[in-house]
């Protein structure tokens, strides 16, 4: 996995954006019993952090990160190994895609919206942004 930095204070992503939303899949994260055996949905949101001009002036999927594999390598890290965290989830997320793709920074929010919590509540996500540098 790549070497990650830290958004904070030097958060110097590009202007550029591309934005994935709502990657649904079943995986088995969880520090209960119950999520490890029999899974929940969650659902992952990225924004990627590019320089989209090079592909706006080619009209070339050779100078973006494709999408649909960006997609599909979420939808294989949600399915695969088990997290307990959220958390880990996001961060392993982030950095396979920084590895994978040609991205400067990208943030990934994960969404459990079956957490086992005992109150009525919309959904539990976190956002995680890493870059680079």
């Amino acid at each position: 996995m790549a070497a990650l930095g830290t958004a904070p204070a030097r958060w110097n992503a590009p202007a550029d954006t591309v934005l994935l939303s709502g990657i649904t899949a079943i995986g088995y994260h969880g520090v209960f019993d119950s999520e490890r055996r029999d899974g929940q949905p969650f659902v992952v949101d990225l924004v990627l952090h590019l320089d989209l001009r090079p592909a706006g002036l080619s009209d070339d999927l050779a100078e973006t990160a494709h999408y649909g594999e960006v997609a599909a390598q979420v939808y294989s890290i949600i399915t695969g190994r088990a997290f307990n965290l959220i958390e880990a989830l996001a961060e392993n997320i982030a950095g396979e895609v920084l590895a994978s793709f040609p991205v400067d920074a990208v943030e990934v929010t994960v969404h459990k919206p079956e957490a086992p919590i005992e109150v009525p509540f919309g959904d539990v996500a976190v956002t995680v942004r890493r870059s680079r540098s």
